[in-house]
Order: C-alpha cells, then sequence, then structure tokens
C-alpha cells in the first residue's frame, strides 16, 4: 500500500465535502506557487552590455534589448531580439555576421539598430 493511501481514506471518512477537499487542493498549489516566486524574485538579473560575451543562442531573443533610431524622425526607441532579427528580413549574410559577434548593428533605408544590452536572471 502506498503511504498516500491511508491519508485519502481519512479525509473521505472524515465528512469533508468535495468543494472542501477542492479548495485545500486549490490553497496547497497556491501556496507552492508562492513560494516559487518568492524564490524568483531573489534572482539578481545579470546584464551584459557588448554583443561579443552573449551567447549565441540569445542574441536574438526576446532578453536581448537593441536600440532603433529612426533616420527621418530622428527618434529612439527600444525593440527585443526577436523583433530585431525580423526587421533583417532576408539579410542573411547580417544575421550571420551578428551571430558570429562580428558587427553589432545594421541599418535599413530608415533605421540604425545597434545591440544594447542582454538582460538575463541568474
Amino acid at each position: 500500500m502506498n503511504p498516500k493511501e491511508p491519508n485519502i481514506e481519512e479525509i473521505l471518512l472524515s465528512e469533508t465535502s468535495l468543494d472542501e477537499l477542492i479548495r485545500m487542493k486549490i490553497e496547497k498549489e497556491l501556496k507552492t506557487e508562492i513560494e516559487k516566486a518568492k524564490e524568483a524574485k531573489n534572482l539578481k538579473p545579470t546584464i551584459i552590455k557588448t554583443i561579443k560575451d552573449v551567447p549565441k543562442s540569445k542574441i536574438f531573443s526576446k532578453f536581448a534589448i537593441y536600440k532603433i533610431f529612426n533616420k527621418t524622425t530622428k527618434q529612439e526607441t527600444f525593440i527585443n531580439g526577436i523583433q530585431a532579427e525580423a526587421l533583417l528580413g532576408l539579410q542573411n549574410n547580417i544575421r550571420e555576421k551578428l551571430l558570429n559577434k562580428e558587427i553589432s548593428a545594421f541599418s535599413t533605408d530608415e533605421i540604425f539598430v545597434k545591440f544594447e544590452k542582454l538582460c538575463v536572471n541568474s
């Protein structure tokens, strides 16, 4: 017999309603999720500012931040790595140079895109 079986029998024999059993299970799951969130909160974010130190798999990830300078409107904005890769379109040679860490910026007709930093929790 499993050690859990007597606990189940005790619960069923204690005349606890099904609603009460469900509520207890949800409370238990909620407590474990809160503990996980507290542990994740204690993690310090690691910021990498040079593309040479970024792992190849993270260059076009959602954790990578790129700065965009619009040449016509003279405005700066920030995007993530997934959006930066989408801006490359079919420019595979530039994509390969970024992945090989040979360059940290590229431009299109209207915008200039530069790698800013990578933020990862450690």
